[in-house]
Parts: structure tokens; sequence; C-alpha cells
């Protein structure tokens, strides 16, 4: 990724906090944003898996999709915008409930993925959308989905005005209580808005932890006074880019130009859960006919999890078969510190993605031992509310 200047960088309204709280400022996705607090990464990723952490995630692209003339009927509204979005995704939208949020993918004509992103359907009222997008891919994201709108429905970023918090680990679900305490009967993929500070926040129980948590969508002249109400609390402290990386690394969660760019498939990635069920019956999605038949079985490589010997292989090293012939690449590596060990996403030919198969990765020209072994590397602990017998 390109870095930009320090000129043109971007900054969130939490910039200020960041810097008194002596983080480690970097470029990032156009943004000034923390990559490490004086603790540093491995405190930081342990305090996480352990209490709560609290990220700035303002660089993401949060927006809204209404109907320019709905018709009052909720149902009928809902499924006329699910229509506008649904033919450049292959998730079912339409059959979203309100306040459910679905993720999906974004799709170019060939099947590969433009960007990951989260949709979902408004709890109070038919025909509109809360859809968050990836940082980097926001602005053609956005133009993508406002040319399908065109005069039927009108597309509002909520990225300028406003800052996104997100709120993960075990103690997230107490530590919410006292800040807007409806937002504990959240289920996992759920939003509403709530009451706080004079607003109305946006609280979606989701994240890219692979913890229990929230995503808090706040406005800019709020920013400061929520962030501080929770670092009031004890059990949460400020987390920056590199523990966040870390984190979803270890929960096998994709990281978009990473080990997802406009040539990977959704089944490539191992994301075959995205392609929604009704939407494959109907093969309606941009790729279809590869993405199903990679279904069927006809891929050419598929991502896996690789537990490294050594220092970490990390983004671009080579992949290797046990007779050191080059058969893949490493898309996402580090240290894993909840394990104690190096970890890596990376894609290999199917006849070499088993778990336990043994392979190596290049490391500085030195060969290490890896292995590939099931995802998620650590657990994830999302919140399932039971369901209704």
């Amino acid at each position: 990724m390109a870095q930009s200047t320090a000129e043109t960088l971007k900054t969130t309204p939490l910039v200020e906090r960041h810097i008194a709280a002596g983080g480690r400022m970097v470029p990032f996705g156009g943004y000034n944003l923390p990559v490490q607090y004086p603790t540093g990464i491995m405190t930081e990723h342990k305090w996480t898996r352990d209490y709560a952490g609290l990220f700035d995630v303002s660089h993401m692209g949060p927006s809204f999709l209404v109907l320019n003339n709905p018709s009052g009927d909720a149902e009928a509204d809902h499924a006329a915008i699910a229509a506008i979005i649904e033919p450049l995704i292959c998730g079912d939208i339409a059959g979203l409930k309100p306040g459910q949020i679905r993720y999906t993918l974004l799709l170019n004509e060939t099947g590969g993925a433009l960007d990951d992103l989260m949709v979902g359907r408004s709890p109070l009222f038919g025909g509109a959308l809360y859809i968050v997008v990836n940082a980097g891919t926001k602005d053609g994201d956005f133009a993508r989905i406002a040319a399908a709108a065109g005069d039927k429905a009108k597309l509002t970023r909520a990225d300028g005005d406003n800052a996104l918090l997100a709120l993960q680990g075990p103690e997230a679900v107490n530590v919410m209580a006292h800040i807007a305490p409806g937002a504990v009967d959240l289920g996992f993929m759920q939003y509403a808005p709530f009451e706080w500070g004079g607003e109305k926040l946006i609280i979606a129980r989701s994240g890219y932890t692979g913890e229990d948590g929230f995503e808090i969508l706040v406005s800019a002249g709020n920013a400061t006074k929520l962030w501080d109400a929770l670092l009031a609390d004890d059990r949460v402290k400020p987390i920056g880019l590199g523990a966040r990386d870390s984190l979803r690394l270890e929960a096998g969660l994709p990281l978009y130009g990473h080990d997802l760019n406009e040539t990977i498939s959704p089944i490539e990635a191992g994301l075959g859960f995205a392609v929604s069920k009704r939407r494959r019956e109907a093969a309606d999605f941009p790729g279809a006919n590869r993405i199903l038949a990679e279904r069927e079985g006809g891929l050419s490589r598929v991502r896996v999890g690789l537990i490294v010997e050594g220092a970490p292989a990390r983004e671009g090293a080579e992949i290797l078969d046990a007779s050191g012939a080059a058969i893949g690449v490493v898309t996402s590596g580090g240290f894993a510190p909840s394990l104690g060990k190096a970890i890596a996403l990376g894609f290999v030919p199917p006849s070499h993605a088993a778990n336990g198969t043994p392979l190596q990765v290049s490391v500085r020209g030195r060969s290490q031992s890896a292995q590939v072994v099931e995802t998620p590397f650590v657990p994830h602990r999302y919140f399932r509310k039971p369901k209704a017998s």
C-alpha cells in the first residue's frame, strides 16, 4: 500500500488523545493513526484477549443507503433497497431481519473481491441499510454503490463527521453495560441506535479481533467524550493498529489488500459462507460462473493457515513443499502472542491444503518448517444469542 506523506494524511477526531497517550503515529490508509502505545503491541494484544481493548477505527467507511421515495411498507421498502446493492455483492441482503448485519464481498465481473464489507438492515424502518467498508477502498466502493443507487436511493457517507470506535474483549459487554445498557442485549452481527451524551450512537455487536465486542459510530463532537468515558473504566486500555493486526491474524480474519484482492474469489479465500444460499441458487451475483465452479472443486489455490517454526514469515514469503519447490505465497504473517508461535495465512494448491500437511516457508533466503493448521488459530468468542425454540 502506498503511504501518504505527513502533509496529506487525514486525522481522526481522536488524534490529540492518541498523541497525549504516547501513541506512536504512523500512516495507514491515508490517515495518521497509532500503531502502538508505550506498553507495546504484545501487552496491548494480551490485554484485549483478557479484558477490553479500545480501538480508533475512524478511518473505516461507515455509510447509510436510504430509499429516496419509500412506500411506507417496511418489507417492500427493504426488498427495494436490497435489490439495489445485491447485484454488486454475493450476500443475501433481502433476507436480513431488522437490525441484522451480514458480512459479504463486493465483487468484480470475474468474481474477484473488490472489498469485504458489512451490510445491516435498519432496525427502525424499511428502505435503509447501514454499510461499513474498508478504509483503503472506500472511495471506490462508495462510488460503485452510489452509481448502482442512481436516483432510487441516496448514499450518505458517515466517515467525515463521525468517529468509529471498537471495544473488544471479554470484558467489553460489562463495560458497555455502563455506557448503553440496552446494547448488551444485541447478539453477534446485530446493531441498533442507543441514546448517549445527547445523541444516538449506532452500536453493532461485531469486530475484527475474534473476541466479543462492539463497534460504535459517534459524532465527531462527542468522540473524545465517549473515548474518555470508556477509558475511565479500569478494564479498558487504548490499543493500536499493531495489536489489531495480530489479533485479527490469530482469529484467521482476512485483511483486504493482503489476503483478499481483485483476483481472489470468496471460495479461494475460504469465505464460501459469505456466498449466500439464495444467491448461489439464483447464480445472480458477479462472477457466479467462476465461483460456483470453484465450489464444485475447480480451484487452483486456496487459503490456508500455517504454524511456522522459527522467525515469522511475512507477506510475500514463498511457501515451499516438502522438497523445497515453491508452491504458494504468504499473504499475512507474524507472531501470535496468544500462542507463543509464528503464524501465517497464505495460498497453496488444494493438494497441499489438508490440515497437518508439512510445508516450508522461505524467510530471508532460509527455509523454515511449517505445517498447515485449521483456522482460526485462536477460537472465536463471539456472543451468539440462543435460537428461539
